[in-house]
């Protein structure tokens, strides 16, 4: 796409782990956008979910392999603030997507409104249960920036309707295996439940199994649009969820840093609206990630700063 002394270059792409569905769909976003360049994009994954240590490690790595740019998305927002410091010292342009550090001088961020997703999706499954009932919230952890904001959408959510009483709470790490194990004992100590908020899709369908086994009904909301979700919720296993779309935010992540590369200025931060996907309008999202639209760079930066 753009030849003519544009010249090869390699984006560093990290991403968090090889377990959640939406880092595939980001890293498969920034191969998109860096193949239409005429770039490639290098994948940085930690073999151990999360880990800040390796992380860090990998962005060494990155800086002593010659990547031309780099695009972040932090494990934790401190943890990796000295391998950031490392990425400036080295004068490597970098942008971050998906979760940001504490520290550090970034380019640019893309991203979405954590707070406001948790709020929306809240809201909705509050209205579909008409004000009343018991909810339980699936969170990340402690340390996830995008769980703690979300969590505060839920909260804020619930104060406007006085009806809805949180009666649990418990964290799956954004993965199934330990939102199941989280969800089952939790309905060990939980009488009676009519919802269940996941703060991602993978929790969700880790607390929807959690509930089949232990033949009890709850309807279940998540977060991130992945194939597996959509597909839920066609089916009525789940109820609904929010298109966090982790692929769009890591291909304009790799676009800023490519426009950058080529001398133009790119917006400091780029947010993106986020979307309630339900029953009726789940056909439109019911795409492997393959086959799913990057939005545009001219879209997607309209109201970017």
């Amino acid at each position: 796409m753009y030849g003519g002394g544009w010249g090869y270059k390699k984006i560093a792409v990290f991403t968090k782990n090889l377990l959640n569905p939406a880092y595939a769909a980001a890293r498969l976003g920034a191969d998109r956008i860096a193949a239409q360049f005429g770039a490639v994009a290098v994948h940085y994954v930690p073999r151990v979910p999360d880990d800040a240590d390796e992380q860090c490690a990998l962005i060494r790595r990155a800086i002593a392999e010659g990547a031309d740019a780099i695009a972040l998305s932090a494990v934790h927002p401190a943890r990796v603030n000295a391998a950031v410091a490392e990425i400036n010292a080295a004068g490597l342009p970098l942008a971050g997507f998906i979760s940001r550090t504490t520290e550090g001088r970034w380019g640019s961020f893309v991203g979405s409104d954590d707070v406001e997703l948790g709020r929306s999706l809240a809201h909705y499954l509050f209205s579909h249960l008409q004000g009343m009932g018991d909810v339980a919230v699936i969170e990340a952890s402690a340390d996830s920036s995008t769980s703690v904001d979300r969590a505060r959408g839920f909260r804020a959510a619930a104060e406007k309707f006085p009806g809805i009483r949180i009666v649990g709470r418990c964290y799956g790490a954004y993965q199934y295996e330990p939102a199941r194990a989280a969800m089952a004992a939790l309905l060990q100590t939980t009488q009676h439940l009519d919802a269940v908020l996941a703060a991602n899709d993978v929790m969700a369908l880790g607390a929807i199994d959690a509930l089949r086994a232990a033949n009890r009904q709850a309807v279940v909301v998540g977060v991130n649009a992945i194939p597996e979700a959509v597909a839920a919720i066609k089916s009525g296993a789940l109820l609904a969820t929010a298109n966090f779309n982790a692929m769009n935010l890591a291909a304009l992540a790799v676009e800023a840093l490519l426009r950058r590369l080529r001398g133009e200025t790119v917006p400091r931060e780029i947010m993106l609206p986020t979307t309630i996907v339900d029953r009726s309008n789940a056909e439109a999202w019911d795409l492997p990630f393959e086959q799913r639209p990057c939005l545009g760079w001219a879209e997607a930066t309209a109201t970017a700063r």
